[in-house]
Order: C-alpha cells, then sequence, then structure tokens
C-alpha cells in the first residue's frame, strides 16, 4: 500500500513538471519563472531558444520525481531520500539556472 500511495503521489509531479517543461519549449511567447512576474517579448533576444532552454530546465527537474516513483518500486527509503535530495538541492538550481537563462537571452 505504501508503493501505491508513492506513485499516487510522485508520478502527477512528475507529469505535471514534465508538462511545464513541454509547454514552455513549446510556448510561442517567452515562459516565466514561476515567481509570478511575466517576461515580456521585448525582453528576450531568441524567444524559441530562450523558451527550450526553460523546457530543458523544467523537464530535467521532473527527472526527480520520475527517478522517485521507480526507485520507490524497489527501495522507498532510497527513494525518499533521492527526492528529498533532489528538492532541497533542485530548487535553487532552478533559481540559478533561470537566472542564467535569463541573463543570456536579455537584450
Amino acid at each position: 500500500m505504501e508503493r501505491v500511495l508513492w506513485l499516487i503521489i510522485m508520478i502527477p509531479i512528475g507529469i505535471l513538471f514534465t508538462c511545464l517543461g513541454i509547454c514552455a519549449w513549446r510556448r510561442k511567447k517567452p515562459m516565466w519563472f514561476w515567481s509570478g512576474r511575466e517576461v515580456r517579448e521585448t525582453e528576450i533576444s531568441d524567444i524559441p531558444a530562450y523558451n527550450k532552454a526553460n523546457g530543458l530546465m523544467w523537464t530535467a527537474f521532473s527527472a526527480v520525481f520520475w527517478a522517485g516513483a521507480v526507485l520507490g518500486l524497489f527501495q522507498l527509503d532510497i527513494a525518499g531520500i533521492v527526492v528529498a535530495v533532489g528538492t532541497i538541492v533542485g530548487i535553487p538550481l532552478l533559481v540559478l539556472t533561470y537566472k542564467r537563462i535569463y541573463s543570456k537571452y536579455k537584450r
């Protein structure tokens, strides 16, 4: 039962971040970061490349949850550690990565 609950939590989270990455990649207007600040088209020099970089960033972050889901099938303790460390380290990395992406494509 614990494994089923684990999968019920991990799979939707993995899907959420994967979909966010796909949506960012396909978006015609500049993708924003979750801080709520909209990025205007005039701010970005290459919108498709900027959105692709954002999409890759979110898809890479989703890998933590997909790995956690797969590991949870075999070893819940290790899966919990992977997800905990992945999110604790991953969230600040998301912020730093986004700042890099923004500064790279800023006009």
